[in-house]
């Protein structure tokens, strides 16, 4: 991808619920590359639908949406979802152990491009993530919501996305935990150049990163710097 190309742009982006109402109208939007960008708004305005639209979760109605310069549609929506991660509020595992959550993607016919990292990889990820006590064969059935958060975000990473979409990703998350989610986003940006859009509703302090804010306002996004 050109460095002055998006990573991701809205072209007149209309989204309207099955009832007809519009949420977005003509939505025009430029989001450049190795940005950090907090989506912000209140209850109700779009937050989580303006990042489901980035990966195809959601379809606009009118207008059409670019990554890389591309459009979403002419990408398979499982590499799409590979290269524009989406974390979402709720974490979602399988009743295995953790190694095998971890490594559910690399499992997929889409992914078979792709190699497994190893135990001592995943084992550095958990560490990181403050889950020293979690072992690799720990049933994942037994963790709290908020390690099962954070095995999801490490699950996601093994995928090295270029875009980072991440709803509400510390709610169940104590403030240290909280924190160590917020700074390896940042760190990624700083060191990888991933683009990262985050709702949350945490004050957020950026250590790393300068970070641009995207305010949701009846239909439309105003850029804050």
């Amino acid at each position: 991808m050109d460095d002055n190309t998006p990573a991701i742009a809205f072209s007149k982006v209309t989204f309207s619920y099955p009832n007809g109402k519009a949420l977005f109208q003509d939505l025009s939007l430029e989001l450049n590359s190795g940005e950090f960008y907090l989506v912000r708004g209140p209850s109700g305005s779009g937050k989580s639908t303006f990042l489901r639209l980035i990966n195809r979760l959601e379809e606009p109605s009118n207008g059409h949406l670019l990554f890389a310069g591309h459009p979403l549609t002419s990408y398979s929506p499982p590499l799409l979802r590979r290269k524009i991660l989406y974390i979402q509020q709720t974490p979602t595992s399988v009743e295995t152990t953790v190694r095998k959550n971890l490594l559910l993607a690399f499992s997929f016919k889409n992914n078979r491009d792709l190699t497994p990292p190893g135990d001592d990889i995943l084992r550095s990820r958990l560490d990181n993530f403050l889950l020293n006590d979690i072992h690799l064969d720990t049933q994942a059935s037994t963790l709290s919501v908020g390690q099962l958060q954070r095995l999801c975000f490490i699950r996601g990473l093994l995928l090295n996305p270029k875009v980072l979409l991440l709803d509400e990703p510390a709610s169940a998350l104590d403030e240290e935990s909280a924190r160590i989610v917020e700074e390896t986003a940042e760190r990624m940006c700083v060191e990888s150049g991933l683009t990262v859009l985050m709702v949350s509703h945490r004050t957020f302090r950026p250590g790393r990163v300068r970070h641009k804010v995207l305010q949701i306002v009846k239909g439309q996004i105003e850029l804050l710097t």
